[in-house]
């Protein structure tokens, strides 16, 4: 049987009667496994079953013809539309099929792995009977499902399972984690590692001649999914899922821990048992608006210069060493940029190096990797390194006297390209530029803390500002691995208006004798990932203090949030505020009973929603969806609810 004129896939025979599977998604920067894929591959595997009975064959192996990796999932676009119960099961139930007779062929059938192997292009690897793998740091896989409210529905729960071990397999599907290749060689999804992409060819052949077959987990690893080890494992696997999120707001995890404690002795039946838990999970509302969160936060990335327009940044030079000048400068040597930090002494610079090598060697774990990137954060108390940069921020104190001066030291000695930004949480630009020869060269980057964990860069635009400038702004902040939403500049931009209603009014009932842990405990109920008292602490309450101020809500001169001001406790970097902070968390009391928590929640979260609807009719952001997405990343706003004005159009909030 000839192939029919295929879409997303090319499909050859060669003279050693190797089959060679591209997959290469049209019009498209990654592979995904659409409706369409999926209906060619089972086409493509009826025509290999009869060259394998004919003999005309030895293997095929499965490769990517992208250059940014295998198959990043399934198409998440056509999720909506397969969310109807009268199309998905029968999807899954066919999907399931194809994998199940690609692992069922009488020949060796090989995956070659670069870069993004995740969700369904992971569960198709692990159909295939060898799976070989780039070694470097581009290779990235896992199952980040959980993230969009789902789990593995293509047989991958059971496959998994079957190949690293309940205990692994369970945790990586739990978290979304994505490994690198050789993280996944160790738990066993992965069965042979080379350097380059080029191997990758030479060692698929290999391995279909040598008629190579994955092994699975060893008896020791599979252990706990079997007697009375398993129930021990699930109350395990609940008790963790609970630190993090509930079953009523985030239901996919706690579905997958049901699956594994009804099947996980039995691989297939988990596999096959999968369909009927993913179904009702896929039409959630929780799966729906994490989708929602998805696109938008994928939208963002269209914000910068793209194409031959696309900029280069090499270096960055931050002025003020405080906690957001260092962790800045160090999330920026992170990414590989050249840094320079200055401030007034060194004195000042040395808390942020040795907050810089902390964090350098949580994620980068290699000693030379992390040697390297202290070597890339220079501490510059002249100044040297302004004439070089391509990116100068300032973050300094919000003093607009201090500001003035700053940018007009920095006017003067930036090359013409630079950019020029300011760390301002809540003053308006246009008030920074007075006295600047070139006003239109300033913008913000409002960066949040912590800086390594939120993704969010406010790229705030004055009225000076071309789209050009704007544009710049939001090519760096993507190029750090940011996320930047585009604001107007007013007092407070976008999250900082919102966030200070909310703080203000939890901190106010505190001042009236109400408990800060049972206030903070309502706001976690509710779906927020920080209660608000913790979350000023974090902030500092200095900085509250000046944001509020600059909002027109001054601290009132009595009140307690004043005198912890006035005594120098300033929340988690002092060790002390509205609670007492011990290694970097708040040493928190009993949180009292309450008849409704989560109501108490919605009560307390009311004047951020209410803002953020101001906010929007003011033009302060372009849209709804803006908004939405920039205080879920932002302020962590319960992403399960899609947004505070979406939240409120569902009457959720």
């Amino acid at each position: 049987m000839a192939l029919p004129e295929l879409k997303n896939w090319r499909f050859d025979v060669d003279f050693e009667q190797i089959g060679w599977l591209t997959i290469d998604t049209p019009g498209a920067g990654v592979n995904t496994l659409s409706r369409q894929a999926i209906v060619e591959l089972e086409t493509i595997v009826s025509h290999v079953e009869e060259l394998a009975n004919s003999r005309e064959i030895l293997g095929v192996v499965l490769l990517s013809g992208k250059e940014g990796g295998f198959i990043a999932g399934a198409d998440i676009s056509e999720f909506d539309a397969m969310s109807d119960y009268s199309i998905l099961p029968e999807a899954l139930r066919r999907t399931h099929a194809i994998f199940q007779r690609i692992e069922n062929l009488k020949v060796p059938f090989v995956a070659g792995i670069h870069g993004f192997c995740l969700g369904g292009g992971l569960e198709l690897a692990l159909a295939c009977h060898y799976r070989i793998a780039v070694n470097n740091d581009k290779t990235r896989i896992g199952f980040p499902e959980v993230n969009l409210g789902i789990f593995p529905g293509f047989g991958g729960t059971g496959r998994s399972v079957r190949q690293a071990g309940p205990i692994d397999a369970m945790q990586i599907m739990l978290t979304g984690r994505m490994l690198k290749a050789g993280a996944a060689r160790g738990m066993g999804l992965v069965d042979k590692l080379v350097r380059h992409r080029d191997n990758l060819r030479w060692e698929g052949r290999k391995a279909v001649l040598q008629k190579r077959q994955s092994k699975p987990a060893p008896f020791i690893k599979r252990l706990m999914a079997l007697g009375p080890a398993r129930p021990y494992l699930v109350n395990k696997l609940r008790e963790e899922t609970a630190k993090k999120v509930s079953r009523e707001h985030y239901p996919a995890p706690y579905a997958l821990i049901d699956l594994f404690e009804k099947h996980g002795d039995d691989w297939r039946t988990m596999s096959a048992g999968e369909i009927s838990a993913f179904v009702p999970l896929m039409g959630s509302e929780t799966a729906t608006n994490l989708r929602r969160v998805f696109f938008l936060s994928e939208g963002l990335k269209k914000q910068g210069l793209r194409g031959a327009d696309k900029p280069q940044f090499n270096r960055v030079h931050v002025v003020g060493a405080g906690v957001m000048g260092g962790d800045i400068a160090a999330w920026c040597a992170l990414r590989g940029l050249s840094v320079t930090l200055q401030d007034l002494d060194m004195e000042r610079i040395k808390p942020a190096l040795e907050r810089a090598k902390k964090l350098f060697q949580k994620r980068l774990k290699k000693s030379r990797e992390v040697a390297a990137a202290m070597a890339r954060l220079e501490a510059d108390v002249e100044g040297k390194g302004i004439s070089r940069a391509d990116v100068i921020i300032e973050a300094v104190v919000e003093k607009l006297e201090i500001k003035h001066k700053v940018f007009l030291d920095l006017e003067a000695k930036a090359k013409p390209t630079a950019i020029l930004a300011t760390n301002t949480s809540s003053i308006e630009l246009e008030r920074i530029a007075e006295g600047m020869q070139d006003p239109p060269r300033l913008i913000g980057l409002h960066f949040f803390n912590p800086v390594a964990q939120l993704p969010l860069v406010e790229v705030i635009r004055s009225r000076f500002n071309t789209d050009a400038e704007v544009a710049l702004g939001a090519s760096f902040a993507l190029a750090i691995s940011k996320s930047p939403v585009i604001v107007r500049s007013a007092p407070g931009f976008l999250v900082n208006r919102v966030l200070m209603p909310y703080m203000l009014g939890a901190v106010e009932r505190v001042e009236k004798g109400e408990s800060k842990e049972l206030i903070d405990a309502a706001a976690i109920a509710f779906g927020m990932p920080m209660g608000p008292i913790e979350l000023m602490d974090t902030v500092g309450l200095d900085v509250g203090k000046s944001v509020a101020q600059e909002l027109g809500h001054p601290v009132p001169e009595g009140s307690k949030f004043a005198a912890l001001v006035n005594a120098g406790k300033l929340g988690r970097k002092t060790g002390s505020g509205f609670y007492t902070w011990e290694k970097g968390k708040a040493q928190k009391g009993p949180v009292p009973e309450h008849p409704d928590l989560a109501g108490l929640g919605r009560e307390l979260v009311k004047p951020l929603v209410d803002t953020t609807e101001i906010v929007v009719a003011e033009n302060v952001v372009a849209s709804a969806d803006l908004a939405d997405i920039g205080v879920i990343l932002g302020t962590g706003f319960a992403p399960f609810l899609g947004g505070p004005t979406k939240a409120r159009q569902d009457g959720k909030a």
